[in-house]
């Protein structure tokens, strides 16, 4: 039936609908979801097994929740997808600031509205779209904000003395009756405004300037919080950590692929770019690998956490860089390069917090290091692991592309390169094609120029080539040559 087309109380009443609370919706429609075997958080992966299952279950007791984990974890996003757990449309007094049932009224307008009227007092219809609310705690929220104050001005156009409970302006909480309020960053909210939250979280009392209000709103709470706060900002205090019911802790995709799977459904690429760029999946792995390098490294500070934001950024910088040069070029299509990379720098170095070390090194030699770790972490699952001693007289895998750069004046790459000499310099290295060939022979022909670049970067940082930047590109040579490079 649709009761969308009812408008009255009386009405509502003889069409046998039946009023339920927020939790109850909220379990009811998670139930149904479940039974029919439908995903109902979409858009979220690698929560599969952990954070999900304990969202549901804290959703069937029907327990306000505190999302806890780093920046980036998908923590509001996981609060702004509960919406669609909750009915399409409920009930509500026409003209209440703070959506009352009819069937259960809690404000002073609302009861006396069905008392003058009984059933033919007027209703409207809520979306579920229209039931969250959001709040970022910050140092300036007040209890006025959240919860309410006297408003003189109400008082004056209603000659109310200010003993009268008429003269109230609710804040954001009480507005928010039967919906979901999420606080984000709840540490940071000053610990004498979270100390108002606590009567509202169990008894359902608020209290405004000295009147004490009896308002069993009927809300789901839902805070999200980072452990990095607890230290550095503030904390949870901890009567409101006992009225919490589930604190779900959260965290960072623990794959590769999983990562790369945020990546490609959040980086929102412009058509051009989906069109004109050809992106070779090594390159989307070595984009994911940076961020797991960072969350290691010793340069960055392991409890402000690295964000899925950074390769999302990272990404759309490397999609930009590779678009430059082709809009410079004047051609209509190319593929991203290994070179492409250096135009992520300025992704990386704004994500990520430095330690005093990494300070001392510079955000951008961060940057460096972070994505030559990554070509160094993939390298020896695509081709053997380079050796560091070799036996005499022995053949290694890459002895042939050694030689051929020790008897070669070696390659410059610049950044601006056209596709047509791009690929003419990469050909030139000989020795790589039978390499792919022997290791990696289902590469794409798409990818191959891409994969050599990426052998070349790899024999670089295991000291068996010489690479340099100069200017705006790469050069590779034989290691004497570095050699002489550095000693002259």
């Amino acid at each position: 039936m649709d009761y969308t087309k009812i408008t009255t109380f009386g009405a509502l009443k003889a069409s046998g609908y039946k009023p339920k609370t927020i939790k109850e919706e909220l379990r009811q429609n998670l139930i149904a979801k479940i039974s029919k075997r439908e995903t109902v958080f979409t858009g979220v992966y690698g929560y599969e097994d952990t954070v999900i299952p304990e969202l549901e279950r804290a959703i069937l007791s029907k327990h306000n929740i505190n999302f806890l984990g780093l920046r980036g974890q998908a923590k509001t996003r996981l609060a702004r997808l509960m919406v669609n757990l909750l009915d399409e449309y409920v009930p509500v007094v026409q003209g209440s600031e703070i959506n009352d049932d009819p069937y259960q009224p809690i404000s002073r307008y609302a009861v006396e509205l069905l008392k003058e009227n009984g059933d033919d007092t007027a209703i409207n219809w809520l979306h579920r779209s229209d039931r969250f609310a959001e709040k970022l705690a910050t140092p300036d929220v007040t209890v006025a904000d959240l919860i309410g104050d006297v408003d003189p001005i109400k008082a004056a156009n209603l000659r109310l003395s200010y003993a009268d409970d008429r003269v109230i302006h609710f804040g954001m909480i009480p507005r928010a009756n039967r919906s979901i309020f999420v606080i984000n960053e709840l540490p940071d909210l000053q610990a004498r405004i979270q100390v108002a939250l606590f009567n509202i979280l169990q008894e359902g009392d608020i209290q405004i300037r000295g009147f004490k209000l009896r308002l069993p709103l009927d809300i789901q709470f839902v805070f999200t919080a980072n452990p990095e706060d607890y230290t550095n900002r503030g904390s949870i205090v901890t009567p409101l950590k006992d009225r919490i019911g589930s604190q779900i802790l959260t965290h960072y995709p623990t794959s590769v692929e999983i990562a790369k799977a945020i990546t490609a459904q959040e980086a929102n690429l412009e058509a051009a770019q989906k069109e004109h760029i050809y992106v070779p999946e090594l390159a989307r792995e070595l984009i994911e690998q940076i961020s797991f390098e960072a969350r290691d490294s010793e340069y960055v500070d392991e409890k402000s956490g690295v964000s899925a934001r950074m390769s999302i950024t990272a990404f759309q910088n490397l999609l930009s860089t590779a678009e430059l040069r082709m809009l410079r070029n004047g051609g209509g299509a190319t593929a991203i390069r290994l070179s492409d990379f250096m135009g992520i720098v300025p992704a990386i170095t704004g994500k990520v917090e430095l330690v005093y070390e990494g300070e001392q090194e510079g955000a951008a030699t961060v940057a460096m290091q972070l994505i030559e770790n990554a070509v160094k972490s993939l390298f020896p699952i695509l081709f053997p692991k380079v050796e560091k001693l070799e036996k005499e007289n022995e053949r290694y895998p890459y002895d042939d592309i050694v030689r051929w750069f020790s008897e070669s004046e070696g390659i410059e790459l610049s950044d601006e390169l056209s596709e047509t000499d791009y690929r003419r310099l990469l050909d030139q290295v000989t020795p790589v094609h039978a390499l792919i060939q022997q290791y990696q022979p289902q590469t794409k022909p798409e990818d191959q120029y891409f994969l050599i670049e990426f052998i070349l970067w790899g024999l670089s940082l295991n000291n068996k080539l010489s690479k340099y930047r100069l200017g705006n590109g790469l050069q590779f040579h034989d290691n004497f040559h570095g050699y002489l490079r550095n000693n002259l």
